[in-house]
């Protein structure tokens, strides 16, 4: 090969090289436009932007859900549905041959009966929720509220699976709202762990089981709002647990739980909207305060409570400066049964209850609860205010009726006095120079209201003694009443006296 051949094959492996060059160039100018198209930068930024999540924040939020995955498996197995049926029986009217309810359906009122006594059969269902606390042989008891199925004529209890059995009722309470009913069945059921309500506290988890709207075992979580709240509706005696938990219709009944699974309440009412939904503020009862009414439902069908026999109020601050009070807890006892246990034991009007057997009672509604767990033939210890000094009186505790409690003719001295206070005067359109305890309250029946007292009137003396303020007015009805009872008193523009009551 000569010299011209060698350069000439040279030169082609040069240029060889040179355009294999430029085309893997042209491939990589190419994969670079590809890769800025919108859709790749945007796969490009969120992986630049991507967050792993911690493994040990993970770790904690999966321990927590399993919690409540646990805490679900636990509960529902014990908490049921109740359906009732309500029936009641009316006489189909009779509007001169005009069928009224064939065109306008059942109507509410007292329509024109028919002559010949026909009645018709109304029947209402309604929907609630129970737990299971206790099981003897093949009988299962349910605790549930008191208005789920007080007007009941038929109970079905559904379990947690579906399955349906036919319910009694074993006793209610109308003071707590609590009932009991019964199934009969050899099935096995679950039944709840009752925990201690009085270890709850603000902040704690609170998980409600039940069936609100009847979807049934259905499980909502919230913490606990406050505990001690009254005022519940229909004169519910408790002390409720407020929780956030969403509680609707149909969860009365059911169970507020603990992390744990255990029971710390009954799931009773809720603060509504308009439209009766929740918002966020349901109450339960404690289930410490059932768990006595739950023995007694299976021991005796019924409830029984102690009784003390006293009237008692919680004294606003101007009741409470009046009796040098301030700052104290309690309940004030304004009127005694006679021959009651107080009465024996030496409680009177005026005294200021502030303890039971050393526990606190900071309220009516407490000392009530406190009572009325007592059983009859129990011996309680009451601390009381008296005068400013603080003093025990031991006192044996009887059982309470409904009849007893409302014999006002017993209640002594039954009259509910006010310090007269420039305010006071004012809104009663009094003179500025008038003097006396104005009488705001005067109780049907009871001896100030058989001897004569009236509400509104200005009581200026007792058997003869002067009244000049609220502790006056409560030392001398202690002291000097012994065996009667009289009131000196103004109305309108003239002083009056009472009739003499003889104890």
């Amino acid at each position: 090969m000569n010299v011209l051949q060698r350069l000439s094959s040279k030169n082609l492996f040069v240029f060889n090289l040179v355009l294999i060059g430029v085309i893997f160039g042209f491939s990589l100018a190419f994969l670079s436009f590809s890769c800025s198209t919108p859709q790749a930068q945007k796969t490009a930024r969120a992986q630049e932007n991507s967050v792993i999540i911690p493994e040990d924040a993970l770790a904690v939020a999966e321990g927590l859900q399993t919690v409540f995955r646990s805490v679900a498996d636990k509960v529902l197995p014990s908490v049921v549905e109740l359906k009732t049926v309500s029936i009641r029986r009316q006489q189909v009217p009779n509007l001169n041959g005009i069928p009224w309810e064939f065109f306008f359906g059942p109507r509410d009122g007292s329509p024109q009966t028919s002559p010949n006594g026909q009645e018709r059969e109304y029947r209402s269902q309604g929907l609630g929720s129970g737990i299971i606390v206790r099981q003897k042989g093949d009988v299962y008891y349910i605790l549930t509220n008191n208005h789920v199925v007080a007007d009941a004529n038929e109970i079905i209890v559904a379990a947690n699976d579906g399955t349906e059995y036919p319910a009694e009722l074993v006793g209610t309470d109308e003071r707590k709202d609590l009932a009991m009913v019964s199934i009969k069945t050899r099935d096995t059921l679950s039944i709840a762990v009752l925990g201690d309500s009085d270890t709850v506290h603000v902040g704690d988890w609170s998980i409600a089981v039940g069936n609100p709207l009847g979807f049934m075992s259905s499980v909502t979580m919230g913490i606990v709002s406050a505990v001690g709240r009254t005022g519940g509706p229909g004169g519910n005696i408790n002390d409720f647990i407020q929780t956030d938990t969403s509680i609707n219709q149909g969860n009365s009944g059911g169970a507020l739980v603990n992390i744990r699974g255990e029971v710390i309440g009954i799931n009773t009412w809720i603060a509504s909207n308009q439209g009766g939904g929740s918002v966020g503020l349901g109450f339960a009862i404690p289930i410490n305060n059932a768990k006595r009414s739950v023995d007694d439902f299976i021991n005796t069908g019924s409830t029984s409570y102690g009784w003390l026999g006293v009237s008692l109020v919680d004294p606003d601050r101007e009741i409470l400066q009046a009796l040098a009070l301030e700052g104290k807890r309690g309940a004030l006892a304004t009127d005694i049964f006679m021959g009651s246990p107080a009465d024996k034991g030496g409680i009177r009007p005026g005294d200021f209850i502030t303890h039971v057997d050393k526990k606190e009672v900071r309220d009516r509604n407490a000392l009530t609860r406190v009572v009325g767990d007592l059983r009859p033939g129990d011996r309680a210890v009451f601390t009381v205010i008296r005068d400013g000094a603080s003093q025990d009186i031991q006192v044996r505790i009887e059982a309470r009726t409904d009849e007893v409690a409302a014999d006002n003719k017993k209640l002594w001295p039954g009259v509910y006095p006010l310090t007269l206070t420039d305010t006071l005067k004012a809104q009663l359109e009094l003179d500025k120079n008038a003097r006396g305890l104005f009488a705001a309250n005067v109780i049907d029946e009871s001896p100030a209201e058989i001897i004569g007292l009236k509400q509104g009137d200005l009581i200026t003396g007792i058997n003869g003694e002067t009244v000049r303020d609220i502790a006056g007015f409560y030392k001398i009805l202690r002291e000097k009443t012994g065996k009667e009872l009289w009131f000196t008193f103004t109305r309108g523009e003239t002083s009056l006296e009472t009739l003499k009551f003889k104890r």
